[in-house]
Formats: C-alpha cells, structure tokens, sequence
C-alpha cells in the first residue's frame, strides 16, 4: 500500500525522532542535536546522531541513516506499511483508507485475526487438557519444557469434530468467517464444513508482528500428511511467511545473525537451547519473498541443511533462487548437518555449543556455488574444465547486481586458476593432473598465470589510483579543507554530507571524522577543530589538507574567505563528486521500489530527491559561482 507524502510528513511531524530513538538509545543532547551509541554496530565512543529539526538520524561509525520511519522499520525488522501502522498509532492518525472495498477488507482482517487469536487460545487449552494427553507428552518427550510450550504458543486440535465450531460460534464467529480463516473446509458436494484440523499438534503461525495468522499442524499417530498447514487466505501466503519470526527478530536484531532451519520443531529446539534467532520456511523450498524477510533480519542469514541428497537439493534449490537477488553485504551462508542430525536432535544431544560452532563455519554462498558445480561432473579433461568454466558462466549471468557479478566472476577465475594449477616442484598441487600428457611440460610463462587477474577491492591502492585520474585526489583535499576552515557550512549542508562518500577512503573517513565532531560540538570553529586532531596525536592529518600545497589551489578554502564564497565553492565541489553520487543512488532506489512497493525503499527515495531538490535550491540562490569558486 502507497502512502501519501502529506500523510508521512504528518507523522514525522507528530511523532518526534528523539523519543523513538530514546527509547532504545541513551541519548545526550549537545547543542541543536543529540548524541549516543549507535544501536547498529558495537562502539564505546558515541558516533550516533540524531537531528530533531531536519529530521535524521546518521551514525558516522557505520553508515547508518534514515528517518523515524527508516528508525522503527529496522530496529523492529518490519516492513514499510507496518512501520507506518506503528508510528500512526503513536501519532493518534487513523490509518488512511483508499476506498470503501479497502476499507471492509481491512475490516475482514480484523476479524480474522480476532478469530484465529480466539482460535489459538482454544487450541492452548485443550492441549492440556485429558483429550490432550497424548500431544502433551509428545512436546514433553521432545524435550520442550513449560515456558517454551507456552512462549511459541502450542495447542491441540482434538480428534473429535465440532469442539473448534462450537467454541468459535460462542465467541460470536460464523462458518463463513471460520472457512475464509483456513480453519473449516468446505467439501464440494455442500455438506456442512468440518474441521480442517484434527487429532494434530497446532503450531501457531504468526506474522512479523506476532499476530496468528495461520497454523501448521503435527499428526499425532499414522495419519497423512505428517505436517499439515492452513490454506492459502487472505492474511496468509504460505511463501512469504517464516514460522518463528517474531520470536528471532529481536534475537536477529541484537546479534545481526540469523538460521534458517527446516522445521517448526527445530526452531523451537533451537530457541529453548539459546539460539532464538532461528526461523523456517514452511515445508517448501525458501522462495523470493522469503529471502527478501531473511534480508530484512540479518545481512547474511545461514542456511541449515541435512547432509543427505534432499538437503543439498535444498541448498542448491536456495542458491538459484538468491543469486538474481544478491547484493553488495547481502548473500547467504550454509551448514550441512552431520549425517543422521537435525538441529532438534543436536542440540539434544550435543549441545547449543556444537549447533553454534557449526553456524560460525558456515560456507559463504559463493564456495557452495563452486562445490556444487564442482562435484556435479568430473572435470579431469580440458573438455569437462571447460564445461565446468561454461557452467559458472551461466551462474554469472543469474546475479543481477552488476558488482557482486563482477566479484563472482574475479572470485571463479581465481578458484579456476587454483584448482588445475600446474604441481609444484617436486609435489603435487591443484585438484587433478591425470588429464595431462606424461611428457608435456608444465604450463609456463603468461599462460601459467590465472585466467582472471585479482580484482583489488574498492579502496585498495589500484582502484585509488583509478578514481584519483578520474577525480583527482586534491579537490578532495580542498572539500574537507572548506569544511575544516568553514564548519558552519556542515550544518547547513547536514543531510547531503551524510549521503555521500568521497572517492579516497582514508580522505572519506577524515570527512566523517569530521561530521561527528561538528555534531557533537556545536558552534564549532577550525581552531578547535584543529585542537581535537592535535590532542589526539593526528596533527599530520590535518596538516596536509590545510597546507599550502593544497589551499593554493582554491581560495575559498582559506579561513580568511567569506562564508558565501566558501558555499559557493563547496557547493561547486559537491556538483563535481558529490551530486553524481546522489543521482546514482536515486536511481538504484527508483530501481529497488519498482521491484519491491512494500519494503520501505521509498523512504530512501525521498531522502534523495529531498536532498538534491535542497542543492538544486542553493545553487540557485547563488549569484553564478563568483570569485574563488573554482579548484585546479
């Protein structure tokens, strides 16, 4: 559901960002804004912002940055219209309702999720009851003790037909109501509905807020099938939906790792032996939507498998349908159990110990990748090795983002080059030699080398190089030598600076560095800039930036220059590396929301038109660029 602009300005107007963040942040207020530990990453020293008139937050230690909205969706691991349902409530603002069919089917959603609330209570009580004898010794044989029983909600659907119907008509639903919720079944010959349910173990199934919405089902005895779910309804899509994943989000939230396991019990096992960041896909294979939740918990969630060929079926049915998703710091992980375990079983028997040293070896997607193309067929001739390059080549063409692509395919040229390297002298090296002639000599000269050369991560001295003939590494120095010499500037600029980076990263770094100070020290000028450098033993970092090497090149740089012709030759530096930077992440974002209206990305498209809408006006406020305005 889209949401109008007015609407969400509403919000952000009445729900201020501080109190939100307070309540998860001890926050500090220092001058016009605040300052505390960042809730995203591990720190001692303070490098977490938040902007009460302009409406940010920013932590100069990780990155992170958004607004109230972008705040509650990732602290809370929820998607946007939740985010949104969330801080309305907390405004007093009614939802808004598109037209009258919307507003009864949110009417009928209400009631279903009263229904299966009532439902789930239900279930509950007959679990201890005598009926329910037989289901509760089952839980209690599996080694699950009272406060997990009652944490994930467990019940009982009991053999008899009619107690469910009753109870549900008592609390005042109807028989239509009860088959829209999956929990009567209609047969097609009209005789009256009957439970969907029966003589079966009930796991609640709920969404990212903890609301029931659906129920999976354990038979207890011969029956078919073994687990049973609900039917497709309107609150519940069983490939969008992963058992356990209101218990893990705060568990995921607090230590950025995630498993994903195979089955209800297996999640519940897991959470009693400590390790309550664990979900489940729901008896198929993870799906899209499903992997799009994954990313919304943790970066790179783990994969658990069972060792025998269903498992890797499993994990290689998971990587086909990642690899169009990946992105950069988005992959997976995979753990393929001991023969025989399940993580149920393991931590049973072995220990949480033996579960999480196996999820902290997990494999990265890209060596499952290899592994799998690897043993799928022998590549001990030129002809197989070539077959094997085509294959991973195929692979490439699946990932959608243009840089992880880039990586695989530096990373296979890489693993190519060292799986049939020649021996070494005088030993063996490489994965198979059998496929050479007895007296061909080894490979040698240019051809020995590998097929793709090493590709230098973003940073390195190479790609600096690069970006250095592109950009030059002195515009840079003039940029944070303006900010240094003109902090007012920062605070004027504010949410543009935090957007972007500059090509050189130890320059970036000195800039964020410097950002920090300046939101921590109100009223902040050079000279104590300068002094926080030198305290800390860095004067040399300064020292260049504000050198005459440097300021030779742009007056307006110097500290004697006026504040308008330092804005007007920052603004013109920003034009030159820093608004490329916002329009390409414009349009990446205009990309993600086509593909994704429901995950939030539109509050990351509007803090970039907000943010070049806002240089856009400040360049035309100036009078030209003006005297000083240009850089060597």
């Amino acid at each position: 559901m889209s949401f109008a602009p007015d609407f969400l300005d509403e919000i952000r107007a009445r729900v201020p960002l501080s109190d939100v963040i307070g309540k998860r942040v001890r926050l500090v207020r220092k001058g016009r804004e605040f300052s505390g530990l960042c809730p995203f990453h591990n720190e001692k020293t303070p490098s977490f912002t938040v902007n009460e008139d302009k409406g940010f937050f920013h932590c100069f230690g990780c990155g992170a940055h958004g607004d109230v909205i972008g705040f509650v969706m990732r602290t809370d691991a929820l998607a946007f219209p939740e985010a949104i349902e969330r801080l309305a409530g907390m405004a007093g603002l009614e939802m808004p309702v598109r037209d009258s069919q919307a507003r009864e089917r949110a009417e009928e959603n209400k009631t279903l999720h009263n229904l299966l609330e009532t439902a789930t209570v239900h279930f509950e009580k007959q679990l201890r009851m005598p009926a329910g004898k037989t289901a509760f010794d089952y839980v209690r044989r599996r080694g699950l003790d009272e406060a997990t029983i009652t944490q994930f909600r467990l019940g009982y659907a009991p053999d008899a037909d009619g107690g469910l119907r009753a109870a549900m008509k008592r609390a005042g639903f109807d028989d239509e109501q009860m088959i829209a919720a999956g929990l009567l079944k209609q047969p097609e010959d009209e005789r009256a509905p009957y439970e969907y349910f029966r003589n079966r173990l009930m796991f609640p199934i709920g969404d990212r807020a903890g609301r029931v919405i659906a129920f999976g089902g354990r038979v207890l005895g011969d029956g078919q099938p073994k687990y049973l779910n609900s039917p497709e309804t309107e609150l519940f899509h069983k490939g969008r939906v992963l058992y356990g994943l209101a218990q893990a989000r705060a568990a995921a939230r607090e230590s950025g790792a995630l498993v994903v396991v195979e089955g209800y019990m297996d999640v519940i096992a897991l959470a009693q032996a400590g390790l309550r960041a664990a979900v489940a896909p729901l008896g198929t294979a993870l799906t899209e939507d499903q992997i799009a939740e994954l990313w919304r918990l943790a970066p790179e969630p783990v994969l658990c498998f069972d060792g025998d060929a269903a498992g890797q079926r499993a994990a290689a049915r998971a990587i086909e349908r990642a690899l169009p998703l990946l992105a950069p710091g988005r992959s997976l992980g995979f753990v393929t159990l001991p023969p025989g375990e399940d993580p149920d079983t393991l931590v049973r028997g072995r220990g949480a110990a033996a579960m999480d040293g196996l999820l902290k070896a997990a494999e990265p997607l890209a060596q499952a990748l290899w592994r799998l193309e690897f043993q799928a067929r022998p590549a001990d001739t030129p002809e197989r090795r070539a077959d094997l390059h085509a294959r991973l080549k195929r692979r490439l063409g699946q990932i959608g983002d243009a840089t992880v692509r880039e990586f695989y395919r530096r990373h296979f040229g890489e693993t190519i080059a060292r799986a049939f390297a020649p021996p070494a002298r005088g030993g063996q090296a490489g994965a198979d030699r059998s496929w050479r002639p007895r007296n061909e000599a080894p490979w040698r000269g240019r051809s020995s080398r590998p097929p793709m050369p090493v590709f230098e991560p973003p940073g390195g001295r190479a790609a600096r190089a690069a970006l250095d003939q592109v950009m030059g590494r002195r515009p840079q120095q003039v940029f944070l030598a303006t900010l240094v010499n003109h902090p007012d500037l920062i605070e004027e600029l504010g949410e543009n600076l935090a957007l972007f980076s500059l090509p050189d990263r130890d320059l970036d770094k000195l800039k964020a560095e410097i950002l920090h100070l300046s939101a921590s020290l109100p009223g902040l000028d050079g000279a104590a800039i300068e002094r926080h450098f030198t305290d800390k033993g860095e004067s040399d970092v300064l020292r260049t930036i504000l050198g005459q090497e440097v300021l030779q090149h742009a007056q307006f740089a110097r500290r004697e220059a006026s504040v308008e012709v330092a804005r007007r030759g920052l603004l013109h530096l920003f034009a030159r590396f820093g608004r490329p930077q916002l329009e390409a992440q414009l349009a990446e974002a205009q990309r993600l929301l086509a593909l994704d209206m429901t995950d939030g990305n539109n509050l990351r498209l509007e803090a970039l038109k907000r943010s070049l809408l806002e240089l856009d006006a400040k360049a035309a406020a100036l009078d030209g660029e003006g005297e000083g305005a240009s850089v060597a």
